[in-house]
């Protein structure tokens, strides 16, 4: 059984940063992608960050692209999301997810997922 645990959620003014971390336990070992993802009411859970298992691929939604990091500590089995530049909109609660197959590109491609952690954007 694979846990994942959010934090670093919290109220920020509108360009401000804010860095979310994922903790995996249990047999993080057989982890391959992980990625995040956000929910705002009202909307499609949608599509964030994802990187590769070696940490050297990753991909971006065309919201985040060039605000947003997303980062991996195979060592620590704990992977970061860097967000700069926040706008309100951003304004979500974000999960953290990981796979177990090859596929990182789409939701239903990711088998576990945390229990979310709420950023919140003010103007």
């Amino acid at each position: 059984q694979v846990q994942l645990v959010e934090s670093g959620g919290g109220l920020v003014q509108a360009g401000g940063s804010l860095r979310l971390s994922c903790a995996a336990s249990g047999r993080p070992f057989s982890l391959n992608a992980m990625g995040w993802f956000r929910l705002t009411p009202g909307k499609e859970r949608e599509f964030v960050a994802s990187i590769s298992r070696s940490g050297g691929s990753t991909y971006y939604a065309d919201s985040v692209k060039g605000r947003f990091t997303i980062s991996r500590d195979n060592a620590k089995n704990t992977v970061v999301l860097q967000m700069n530049s926040l706008k309100p909109e951003d304004t979500a609660v974000y999960y953290c997810a990981a796979t177990i197959g090859s596929s990182r590109l789409r939701s239903d491609d990711y088998d576990y997922w945390g229990q979310g952690t709420q950023v919140t954007v003010s103007s």
